[in-house]
């Protein structure tokens, strides 16, 4: 039920610490020889001692049967209804390579994928490396179509972003990611309620799209792009402004650095490893009230449908986490933004494993961190907005309501 207005009246001031720590695409599902998921095959026993003193529960990012993408999910996470504060996947990309948005911009996320004879074989053309991703761009910064500027910049590995810039640009116009191999790339069109302005967009995105896939027509594994998630930047208000919270984000990723910034958060500097973003936290403990850490390679290895490797990934986890506890964060979360199961090698609508520690929260019985020992945790299967009033709550930040 939260409404940030609402919760932001409430908000009140304290000198707790909270901590929010997302594994991307935690959520799986059981392996056919074992009857297990890759959470509950992992060893943790870290996750599981930190299970037992704490409440437990399931969350759904959007709601039963709807699989999220990661920019409405993490929305959710921080309090921001994902259908009303709607945000697409290009502006997320955009903003979190550095780039900025206008009025006047449409911003795009690109996979550079391998098309063969007409069809898609690899949307994510075998996960090149950031510098050929970097290569790849400098090449397609040729491309002139007239009425229309148009810039690519590298985000991670096979992701890029792209942004159009010309007056009158809609966001009312289909991907040209079908999201499967073996069909062919779509072509851009402008949707029923777009308009002459949807029709022009499109016709100059597939013109652009053309064009690339004469430039990189000699390369492989990457001859080709796909685009998805076309917006403009919405207005979104800050959780600084909303309940005074000094917030800092330990990510890795680009996309999720984006959806920080866009909910005012300071992005911490990182290197590359769980290790890494353990130190960030430690060397920036002081200075804010509320962290969002932001470990990606449980939805890299889900995506890539290794079940083994997402075990292992997990376990990363795990090892790291007494330093965290030894933080003595007033409120600590552990969770994922949606599911990303190595069966299905997508993301899926199975809700999320999810424990609180506070020293303000009841406990339950369970003693173990999975998807189905959570189900019998006290805080039951809810909604993922609803995660933060919970959290401020146990943080001693929220006031009582009425009299």
């Amino acid at each position: 039920m939260s409404d940030i207005h609402f919760l932001s009246d409430l908000a009140g001031k304290a000198s707790s610490r909270m901590v929010l720590l997302v594994m991307d695409g935690l959520g799986g599902l059981p392996h056919p020889e074992t009857g297990m998921t890759e959470l509950e095959t992992a060893r943790t026993p870290n996750l599981d001692a930190l299970a037992a003193e704490s409440a437990c529960g399931l969350i759904h990012a959007i709601g039963p049967g709807i699989t999220p993408g990661s920019g409405p999910a993490h929305m959710a996470l921080f309090g921001y209804h994902p259908v009303r504060f709607e945000v697409g996947r290009g502006v997320l990309s955009a903003l979190g390579v550095g780039m900025d948005l206008g009025p006047d911009d449409l911003a795009a996320r690109v996979n550079f994928c391998t098309v063969e004879d007409g069809v898609i074989t690899d949307r994510r053309a075998g996960r090149i490396s950031t510098e050929t991703n970097a290569r790849l761009c400098d090449k397609l910064a040729s491309i002139d179509i007239e009425g229309i500027k148009a810039e690519i910049r590298p985000e991670k590995e096979h992701r890029a972003a792209l942004v159009f810039n010309a007056p009158g640009l809609s966001d009312r116009v289909t991907d040209t990611d079908p999201q499967k191999t073996g069909l062919a790339p779509l072509r851009c069109e402008p949707l029923p309620d777009g308009g002459e302005a949807a029709e022009r967009t499109a016709a100059l995105v597939n013109a652009y799209l053309d064009r690339a896939a004469e430039v990189l027509a000699d390369e492989h594994p990457a001859n080709m792009i796909l685009t998805r998630g076309f917006a403009k930047l919405p207005h979104i208000p800050k959780m600084t402004e909303l309940y005074g919270l000094r917030a800092g984000a330990i990510a890795t990723y680009p996309m999720y650095q984006a959806v920080a910034k866009l909910v005012g958060m300071e992005v911490l500097e990182t290197g590359p490893s769980f290790k890494d973003q353990v130190d960030a936290l430690e060397r920036n403990w002081g200075d804010f009230d509320y962290f969002f850490i932001h470990y990606k390679y449980t939805d890299s290895r889900g995506e890539d449908g290794d079940f083994a490797a997402k075990v292992s990934c997990i376990e990363e986890v795990d090892a790291e986490l007494p330093r965290i506890l030894e933080l003595d964060p007033d409120v600590l979360v552990v969770t994922g933004d949606h599911s990303t199961p190595a069966m299905l090698k997508g993301h899926s609508w199975h809700p999320s494993p999810l424990l609180l520690r506070s020293r303000r929260e009841r406990r339950d019985g369970v003693r173990s961190f999975g998807e189905t020992s959570c189900l019998s945790g006290c805080l039951g299967i809810f909604s993922a907005v609803d995660l933060l009033p919970l959290m401020l709550a146990n943080a001693g930040r929220l006031e009582k309501f009425g009299a």
